[in-house]
């Protein structure tokens, strides 16, 4: 036996996680056929008459044409290319040139949900109705005069969708890659709901504060992130979307929205700064993961330490969402918590970089008021 690690991965079956899936922002979709393409097929999105979101498969199945190219009717799909009509239910409904349309033509429409300004499709690999218990909750705070509206970026990442999902459970990380020294650091699964609480120091995004933040997974794609934290002295709440959609088994879209609670003693330009200002700091936190979900490799024996995060029990967790609901275990019928009280310092490569970057910063700034 060698005492070397060896890494091992079995291949990613094509199987694509059961739940709601994140598509962006409601005002995406209109009254013209969008393509989508997402778990490892094609679909079209497009408004009928009504105004409701609707979803089918994306291609006609008479003869294989794109009906994202086609024309809406009604509430209906004309496909441009022999005229096929397909109904908000899936069904042809017209055939101009034949007596008699098939009982074979027929295509799937996907569930498809609005809420909290976003455009959801839902998956189910055994085409049953989504669970009740398992829609996106709503956020109170969004449409209000209080917060900002959704600051959504898409980002297409070119790995497997559980390498983001890793995160919810990825203590050690905070420092090296964010230089966050986390604190206090929570763990809490239960049911189709996963729970990362953490209380830490981050300048960038809370300044001398504590950065407090519960992120939350309802389902195997769509986090929603409470954060209060301090920029220029003063307090921030906010709101982060975390959202993923597989094109593949291994790449997916990731989509990362920002909301910011508007600051109500400034005036509506400064209010509008500080929001914009925020934003862009918790994007570039952000975006520091996906660095290195562009270049690490799967790992499905992880090697860890008394100080890493409950991996192998957020993986048990996730792995619900792959499997028949029937063959679902009773595992996180109970919530579990798990804690972690590890420090992870920020390590003196990575301090050196933000000073230089830092003092770049404020040589720019210097520079554009002189």
């Amino acid at each position: 036996m060698s005492k070397y690690a060896k890494i091992e991965a079995a291949q990613v079956e094509e199987r694509y996680a059961r739940g709601w899936h994140c598509l962006g922002k409601v005002e995406e979709f209109g009254d013209t056929p969008v393509q989508l393409k997402y778990f490892g097929t094609n679909l079209v999105a497009f408004r009928g008459e009504d105004k409701q979101l609707i979803i089918l498969d994306g291609f006609c199945p008479h003869m294989g044409a794109d009906l994202s190219q086609g024309y809406v009717e009604g509430n209906s799909l004309r496909c441009a290319m022999h005229a096929w009509r397909w109904g908000e239910d899936g069904v042809c409904d017209d055939i101009p040139y034949a007596k008699n349309i098939p009982k074979k033509a027929c295509i799937k429409p996907w569930p498809v949900l609005e809420r909290n300004g976003l455009a959801f499709v839902y998956n189910d690999p055994e085409n049953n109705a989504p669970l009740e218990d398992e829609m996106p909750p709503m956020i109170e705070a969004f449409g209000t005069d209080e917060w900002s509206g959704w600051d959504v970026s898409l980002i297409p990442i070119e790995t497997n969708c559980r390498e983001l999902v890793d995160n919810m459970a990825d203590k050690a990380h905070f420092g090296p890659v964010h230089s966050a020294e986390a604190m206090t650091f929570e763990n809490t699964f239960h049911k189709h709901i996963a729970v990362q609480h953490m209380e830490g120091k981050s300048p960038r995004l809370a300044g001398d504060s504590i950065l407090t933040t519960t992120a939350t997974y309802y389902g195997p794609a769509y986090m929603i992130t409470e954060m209060s934290g301090e920029m220029n002295g003063v307090p921030v709440e906010s709101k982060l979307l975390v959202s993923h959609i597989p094109t593949g088994t291994e790449s997916f879209d990731l989509r990362f929205g920002v909301m910011v609670k508007l600051f109500p003693g400034m005036s509506k330009e400064e209010s509008d700064a500080m929001v914009s200002g925020y934003v862009q700091l918790t994007q570039a936190a952000f975006f520091e993961d996906v660095h290195f979900w562009h270049s690490k490799v799967r790992v499905d024996n992880p090697v860890l330490c008394d100080g890493d995060g409950p991996i192998y029990k957020l993986r048990q967790w996730y792995n619900q969402f792959y499997v028949d609901i029937a063959n679902v275990a009773n595992t996180w019928d109970e919530a579990k918590q798990y804690s972690v009280d590890s420090i992870n310092p920020i390590p003196a490569q990575k301090q050196a970089i933000d000073d230089a970057n830092a003092a770049a910063m404020a040589a720019e700034m210097t520079e554009a008021e002189a």
